[in-house]
């Protein structure tokens, strides 16, 4: 559920002045490019993230049979002018499709909206599930400062809502990297737990899941932080009645009726998210194919010790109930 695609090439800008912080590939070592924004080199990648062939190659080693497919969170452009952001993810949503098409039936698509303008955000989201035929869309945690769960975004899973379209959130420029010592990686290491932690407590307080409740809201990375941060939030609306009367469902309940991802790396935590979550709420995420990411997800999950219904869930039955593709593939 949880794998990334940058574009062999970025399209030249269609206008007078590119944006300073319009996407452009420079050649990098053999089969690798380097994405540069603004003058600068965001990172360098290899060819699995464009290559159907090779995606294709790989997948068997990891044990899977389908692998869904969204932007680089980079690529969301949220703090691009917005006919500019929808230019460049038009063409993202457009390569998607292609790779798609090429997949033989293994690889599946989720599109990317810009939602800093929610008019534009929901055509893109109509072309993308109608047009496109994709399960849904990724979104960042936050919208240029945003809170992916606060209120001025309603539209926007209303319409998700109307259209049945899945929604899976991944970290983005996360909060308290000022708080940070080390070096650059550990953006992806500790800021994206920290803020998509932050952005599943922001759903649960802002109570979209009791305004919207056929919403499929999936979190990457294992829901982050939110497992450590839930106990005190139900605590916390037991005790403060201010809490108690924002939040109008249990914290608890509504977490578990989110989906999250397995991309944890780490057994014991597999387990404490199915016991906490429940069996039917997390579905394998990889990070592929960057270099962080889960290499063995399906033995990991078999390794954890779930019983056979436990492992089918996580394994397939989750996810094929998050993209709404369940009654097409079940046996």
């Amino acid at each position: 559920m949880h794998s990334h695609v940058v574009p062999e090439n970025f399209p030249a800008y269609i206008g007078r002045t590119a944006p300073t912080d319009w996407p452009s590939m420079a050649p990098a070592q053999p089969c690798h490019r380097s994405v540069m924004i603004a003058g600068k080199n965001y990172r360098t990648v290899s060819e699995a993230c464009w290559s159907v062939s090779r995606r294709l190659e790989d997948l068997p080693g990891m044990g899977l049979a389908l692998q869904v497919l969204s932007p680089m969170p980079e690529l969301l452009s949220y703090w691009m002018a917005p006919a500019d952001a929808q230019q460049l993810l038009r063409y993202l949503n457009d390569q998607i499709a292609s790779m798609v098409d090429a997949g033989n039936g293994q690889l599946a698509g989720l599109g990317a909206v810009p939602l800093q303008d929610m008019d534009l955000a929901l055509r893109e989201l109509e072309y993308v599930v109608k047009t496109l035929g994709f399960s849904g869309v990724e979104v960042g945690s936050n919208i240029n400062g945003v809170p992916i769960g606060s209120p001025v975004f309603d539209p926007f899973f209303e319409a998700c809502e109307a259209l049945d379209a899945a929604v899976f959130v991944h970290a983005i420029r996360p909060a308290g990297m000022d708080r940070l010592v080390g070096p650059a990686p550990l953006q992806q290491v500790v800021g994206y737990p920290g803020e998509v932690g932050l952005a599943a407590a922001s759903v649960i307080t802002s109570n979209l899941l009791v305004r919207r409740p056929k919403l499929r809201l999936a979190f990457s990375h294992g829901g982050g932080t939110l497992a450590s941060l839930l106990p005190r939030l139900q605590q916390g609306w037991g005790v403060f009645p201010a809490l108690r009367e924002a939040v109008q469902t249990s914290p608890v309940e509504q977490a578990r009726r989110l989906f999250y991802d397995t991309l944890v790396f780490d057994t014991p935590t597999l387990r404490h998210l199915v016991d906490f979550f429940g069996a039917s709420q997390l579905m394998i995420g990889t990070d592929y194919p960057f270099n962080f990411h889960d290499r063995t997800p399906v033995s990991r999950i078999e390794a954890a010790g779930f019983d056979d219904a436990t492992a089918a869930a996580l394994v397939r039955h989750n996810a094929e109930r998050f993209l709404g593709t369940q009654k097409a593939t079940s046996p």
